[in-house]
C-alpha cells in the first residue's frame, strides 16, 4: 500500500504488536504504509483543505485505539483502519453539514503546466467525483475503498463488515451505475 510493495502480512502484524506496546517508530511504519491509500479514501470525499487535519484525525484515533485492535478477531489491521477511517468522515460530516463536498480544483502537479491538460484534467475528475458522489453509500464506500484506497476484496469486505460476495455484487452495480452517469469513460479496466 505505500510507495514501494506493500508491507508482507507478517511484517504489519509484527509492527502492530509493537506499536501496541509503545513502539512509536513501529507506529510510524504503519503510519508510513497507509497514508496514501486512507489520503486517497478521505480527498474523495471531502474539501482538499479539510483532508489533512481528517487524514490527521484518522491516525491519532488509530494511535489511541490500537490496543483495542486483535487480529484473533479475524479482520486485518488495514481494514480495522479503514473502520476508523470510514467512522471518522461520518463524523466529520455530521460536523460539517453545509459544507461543499466536492473541490473545484485538482492539480496534478507532477504534469506539464498546460492550461488545457490541466483543465481537462480538473473536468474529468470533477465529473467523475460528482458521479461517484451520486450513487448510494454502499456503492460510493466500496467503489473509493476498492479503486482509490488500493484495498482488495476482501478487506473492503471487513472494513464494511461485509461478505467478500456482497463487496463484489455492489462494485459491480457501482460499476454499471456509474458507466450510466459517466457515458462514454471506460471503467472495466480491473
Amino acid at each position: 500500500m505505500g510507495k514501494n510493495a506493500p508491507l508482507p502480512p507478517q511484517e504489519l502484524a509484527a509492527l502492530v504488536l509493537k506499536a501496541q506496546d509503545g513502539d512509536t517508530e513501529a507506529f510510524g511504519k504503519i503510519y508510513d504504509e497507509f497514508l496514501t491509500p486512507v489520503y486517497r479514501y478521505v480527498v474523495f470525499r471531502f474539501p482538499a483543505d479539510l483532508t489533512e487535519d481528517l487524514v490527521a484525525d484518522i491516525f491519532v484515533k488509530a494511535f489511541e485505539k490500537l490496543s483495542s485492535y486483535r487480529p484473533i478477531f479475524g479482520v486485518p489491521f488495514g481494514a480495522w483502519l479503514f473502520r476508523i477511517a470510514r467512522h471518522t468522515i461520518i463524523d466529520a460530516y455530521r460536523r460539517n453539514r453545509g459544507f461543499e463536498e466536492l473541490s473545484e480544483e485538482l492539480v496534478d502537479e507532477s504534469r506539464d503546466n498546460d492550461p488545457k491538460l490541466k483543465t481537462e484534467q480538473s473536468l474529468s475528475v470533477k465529473r467523475v467525483r460528482e458521479a461517484i458522489m451520486k450513487l448510494p453509500e454502499d456503492y460510493r464506500d466500496v467503489v473509493l475503498l476498492h479503486y482509490i484506497s488500493g484495498l482488495g476484496h476482501g478487506e473492503v469486505a471487513k472494513a464494511l463488515h461485509m461478505t467478500e460476495g456482497y463487496v463484489r455484487i455492489l462494485k459491480f452495480r457501482a460499476l454499471k451505475k456509474l458507466e450510466g452517469l459517466l457515458g462514454a469513460f471506460p471503467l472495466y479496466n480491473d
